[in-house]
Protein backbone atom coordinates (compact mmCIF):
# COMPACT_ATOMS: atom_id res chain seq x y z
CA UNK A 1 0.00 0.00 0.00
CA UNK A 2 2.05 3.52 -1.59
CA UNK A 3 -1.07 5.08 -0.28
CA UNK A 4 -1.24 6.98 2.91
CA UNK A 5 -3.92 6.34 5.26
CA UNK A 6 -5.74 8.55 8.15
CA UNK A 7 -7.05 7.93 11.13
CA UNK A 8 -8.64 9.98 13.98
CA UNK A 9 -9.75 8.68 17.25
CA UNK A 10 -11.59 11.57 19.39
CA UNK A 11 -13.31 11.16 22.89
CA UNK A 12 -13.30 12.25 26.32
CA UNK A 13 -10.63 12.01 29.12
CA UNK A 14 -11.13 8.68 30.70
CA UNK A 15 -12.33 7.16 27.75
CA UNK A 16 -9.29 5.01 26.77
CA UNK A 17 -8.74 6.69 23.25
CA UNK A 18 -5.00 6.22 24.05
CA UNK A 19 -4.70 2.63 24.70
CA UNK A 20 -6.90 2.10 21.47
CA UNK A 21 -4.30 4.15 19.39
CA UNK A 22 -1.79 2.65 20.97
CA UNK A 23 -2.62 -0.80 20.02
CA UNK A 24 -3.67 0.08 16.42
CA UNK A 25 -0.56 1.79 15.71
CA UNK A 26 1.47 -1.23 17.13
CA UNK A 27 -0.58 -3.22 15.07
CA UNK A 28 0.08 -1.66 12.02
CA UNK A 29 4.21 -1.32 12.54
CA UNK A 30 4.01 -5.05 13.51
CA UNK A 31 2.32 -5.56 9.52
CA UNK A 32 5.51 -3.55 8.49
CA UNK A 33 3.62 -0.08 7.99
CA UNK A 34 5.41 3.16 8.49
CA UNK A 35 3.33 5.08 11.28
CA UNK A 36 3.28 7.81 12.85
CA UNK A 37 1.09 9.46 15.62
CA UNK A 38 0.24 12.29 17.59
CA UNK A 39 -1.77 12.83 20.46
CA UNK A 40 -3.72 15.86 22.44
CA UNK A 41 -5.18 15.81 26.04
CA UNK A 42 -6.93 18.76 25.97
CA UNK A 43 -7.79 18.90 29.85
CA UNK A 44 -8.24 15.05 29.14
CA UNK A 45 -8.31 14.09 33.14
CA UNK A 46 -10.88 16.93 33.66
CA UNK A 47 -13.05 15.34 31.06
CA UNK A 48 -11.99 17.46 28.41
CA UNK A 49 -11.49 16.30 24.82
CA UNK A 50 -8.64 13.75 23.72
CA UNK A 51 -7.77 13.19 20.22
CA UNK A 52 -5.72 10.99 18.54
CA UNK A 53 -4.04 11.05 14.81
CA UNK A 54 -2.61 8.28 13.02
CA UNK A 55 -1.14 7.83 9.42
CA UNK A 56 0.01 5.22 7.92
CA UNK A 57 1.30 3.70 4.66
CA UNK A 58 4.85 2.63 2.62
CA UNK A 59 6.12 5.73 4.03
CA UNK A 60 4.48 8.38 6.22
CA UNK A 61 6.12 12.25 6.32
CA UNK A 62 4.42 13.59 9.42
CA UNK A 63 1.87 12.57 11.76
CA UNK A 64 -0.69 15.71 11.37
CA UNK A 65 -4.37 14.65 9.69
CA UNK A 66 -5.74 18.51 8.16
CA UNK A 67 -9.47 19.20 7.25
CA UNK A 68 -10.94 16.63 4.43
CA UNK A 69 -8.31 13.83 4.80
CA UNK A 70 -9.15 11.28 7.14
CA UNK A 71 -10.46 7.98 5.96
CA UNK A 72 -12.02 7.12 9.38
CA UNK A 73 -13.05 8.79 12.28
CA UNK A 74 -13.85 6.78 15.30
CA UNK A 75 -16.01 8.84 18.09
CA UNK A 76 -15.72 7.74 21.54
CA UNK A 77 -18.43 10.22 22.42
CA UNK A 78 -21.31 11.72 20.04
CA UNK A 79 -20.72 15.28 19.99
CA UNK A 80 -16.96 14.44 19.70
CA UNK A 81 -17.91 12.75 16.30
CA UNK A 82 -19.58 16.59 15.55
CA UNK A 83 -16.83 18.44 16.49
CA UNK A 84 -14.65 16.77 14.46
CA UNK A 85 -16.64 16.06 10.94
CA UNK A 86 -14.89 18.60 8.89
CA UNK A 87 -11.52 16.00 9.49
CA UNK A 88 -13.67 13.38 7.24
CA UNK A 89 -13.15 12.88 4.13
CA UNK A 90 -15.29 12.30 1.12
CA UNK A 91 -16.26 9.04 0.91
CA UNK A 92 -14.74 8.65 4.54
CA UNK A 93 -16.45 6.50 7.53
CA UNK A 94 -17.30 7.12 10.69
CA UNK A 95 -17.36 4.50 14.08
CA UNK A 96 -19.21 6.12 16.32
CA UNK A 97 -20.47 5.00 20.19
CA UNK A 98 -23.84 6.34 20.48
CA UNK A 99 -23.15 7.74 24.11
CA UNK A 100 -23.37 11.36 25.12
CA UNK A 101 -21.07 12.69 28.03
CA UNK A 102 -22.27 16.59 28.96
CA UNK A 103 -19.59 19.06 29.05
CA UNK A 104 -19.39 21.89 31.60
CA UNK A 105 -21.40 24.25 30.00
CA UNK A 106 -24.31 21.51 29.47
CA UNK A 107 -23.83 20.38 32.87
CA UNK A 108 -24.44 24.12 34.43
CA UNK A 109 -27.40 24.58 32.30
CA UNK A 110 -25.56 27.35 30.23
CA UNK A 111 -26.01 25.10 26.56
CA UNK A 112 -28.04 21.87 25.48
CA UNK A 113 -26.76 18.95 24.26
CA UNK A 114 -27.14 18.71 20.44
CA UNK A 115 -30.21 16.83 18.97
CA UNK A 116 -29.86 14.61 15.92
CA UNK A 117 -25.80 14.61 15.76
CA UNK A 118 -26.27 10.68 14.23
CA UNK A 119 -28.37 11.75 11.58
CA UNK A 120 -26.75 15.26 10.45
CA UNK A 121 -23.33 12.87 10.36
CA UNK A 122 -24.82 10.12 8.64
CA UNK A 123 -25.90 12.43 5.99
CA UNK A 124 -22.48 13.11 4.99
CA UNK A 125 -20.53 9.38 5.99
CA UNK A 126 -20.96 6.37 6.14
CA UNK A 127 -21.46 5.90 9.46
CA UNK A 128 -21.03 2.47 12.10
CA UNK A 129 -23.54 3.55 14.99
CA UNK A 130 -23.38 1.19 18.14
CA UNK A 131 -23.76 1.28 22.43
CA UNK A 132 -20.04 0.33 22.31
CA UNK A 133 -20.30 0.66 26.57
CA UNK A 134 -23.16 -1.22 26.71
CA UNK A 135 -21.22 -4.47 24.31
CA UNK A 136 -18.64 -3.94 27.36
CA UNK A 137 -21.22 -4.00 30.07
CA UNK A 138 -22.54 -7.13 28.86
CA UNK A 139 -19.04 -8.89 28.02
CA UNK A 140 -18.58 -8.21 32.13
CA UNK A 141 -16.07 -4.96 31.53
CA UNK A 142 -17.41 -1.71 30.72
CA UNK A 143 -13.67 -0.46 30.72
CA UNK A 144 -13.46 -2.80 27.46
CA UNK A 145 -15.75 -0.13 25.53
CA UNK A 146 -12.29 1.35 23.77
CA UNK A 147 -11.76 -1.73 22.57
CA UNK A 148 -14.68 -3.09 21.18
CA UNK A 149 -14.86 0.83 19.28
CA UNK A 150 -11.61 -0.84 17.97
CA UNK A 151 -12.16 -4.13 16.57
CA UNK A 152 -15.20 -1.85 14.86
CA UNK A 153 -12.32 0.58 13.05
CA UNK A 154 -10.10 -2.62 11.83
CA UNK A 155 -13.04 -4.18 10.92
CA UNK A 156 -14.02 -0.66 8.94
CA UNK A 157 -10.82 -0.23 7.32
CA UNK A 158 -10.50 -3.89 6.47
CA UNK A 159 -7.30 -4.47 8.09
CA UNK A 160 -6.48 -8.12 7.54
CA UNK A 161 -3.40 -9.84 8.43
CA UNK A 162 -2.47 -8.65 11.29
CA UNK A 163 -2.65 -10.92 14.68
CA UNK A 164 -4.32 -7.96 16.57
CA UNK A 165 -5.13 -10.64 19.49
CA UNK A 166 -1.32 -11.09 20.23
CA UNK A 167 -1.21 -6.51 20.30
CA UNK A 168 -3.49 -6.75 22.25
CA UNK A 169 -2.27 -9.14 25.05
CA UNK A 170 1.02 -7.31 24.28
CA UNK A 171 -0.71 -3.81 25.40
CA UNK A 172 -3.44 -4.18 28.18
CA UNK A 173 -3.65 -5.13 31.98
CA UNK A 174 -2.37 -8.76 32.96
CA UNK A 175 -5.26 -10.91 33.62
CA UNK A 176 -7.67 -8.64 31.37
CA UNK A 177 -6.30 -10.04 27.92
CA UNK A 178 -9.17 -12.15 27.17
CA UNK A 179 -11.87 -10.02 28.06
CA UNK A 180 -10.16 -7.43 25.90
CA UNK A 181 -9.97 -9.56 23.15
CA UNK A 182 -13.65 -10.45 23.16
CA UNK A 183 -14.53 -6.60 22.93
CA UNK A 184 -12.25 -6.48 20.13
CA UNK A 185 -14.30 -9.45 18.42
CA UNK A 186 -17.36 -7.37 19.58
CA UNK A 187 -16.85 -4.62 18.15
CA UNK A 188 -15.75 -6.32 14.97
CA UNK A 189 -18.95 -7.99 14.52
CA UNK A 190 -20.87 -4.25 14.74
CA UNK A 191 -19.65 -3.58 10.97
CA UNK A 192 -21.02 -5.41 8.10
Amino acid sequence: MSEVKNILLVGVGGQGTILASKILSEGLVKAGFDVKMSEIHGMSQRGGNVSTQIRFGEKVYSPIVGKGEADVIVAFEKMEALRWVEYLKTGGKMVINDFEISSVPIQQGKAKYPEGIIEELSSKAEVFVFKAGDIAVELGNKRTMNIVLLGALTKAMNLPGIDWEAVIRDNVKKGFEEINIKAFHAGGDQVN
